[in-house]
């Protein structure tokens, strides 16, 4: 590859890298074409990026922006496939539905929230962690419990009054 070549490809990976707030290193080069296709078109309808890098082109491309990703340096041996997701979770929750048709498909790290996630033990964790949607509709619920419960007291003490009311006026 000349050298133009591989600077184009260094912005274009240092774009995206800016474009997504999270981002996941895998390892799929033991997988078959047809489990390759299973996952690319997996990532597609869970709206994630997939690209295949060079460890070399990804390390200079991280080099190149403000934040430091220095800690991923490490992880970058092997063949590495990049997923990208402006959701936090969708990525980690792929990867653990994958792993339990096919073990073939490596977790090395993520950058996830402005924090680093290195090794396998930590998908667990990345599954766990929720999305703004999700946060968002907790502390909705949250809110609406109250008022819900008000108003189902309102409820039921209106008929029991209504109740002794009636009986007190049978007598």
């Amino acid at each position: 590859m000349r050298k133009e070549d591989k600077s184009t490809v260094i912005e274009q990976i240092a774009a995206t890298l800016k474009e997504y707030s999270h981002f996941y290193l895998t390892e799929t080069s033991a997988l078959n074409a047809e489990k390759t296709s299973a996952l690319r078109r997996a990532c597609f309808k869970n709206d994630i990026k997939m690209l295949v890098v060079k460890n070399a082109l990804l390390h200079k491309a991280m080099e190149s922006l403000d934040t430091d990703y220095a800690p991923l340096y490490d992880t970058l041996k092997g063949s590495t496939t990049i997923m990208f997701s402006n959701t936090g979770n969708a990525p980690a929750k792929l990867i653990k539905d994958f792993k339990k048709t096919s073990d073939l498909l490596g977790f090395k790290a993520a950058y996830v929230e402005e924090s680093f996630y290195i090794g396998a033990e930590q998908l667990d964790a990345l599954v766990a962690i929720k999305s703004k949607n999700e946060l968002i509709a907790d502390v909705i619920a949250l809110l609406q419990s109250p008022a819900k419960n008000v108003v189902s007291a309102l409820q039921s003490s209106g008929s029991t009054i209504h109740g002794v009311l009636q009986t007190l006026s049978e007598r």
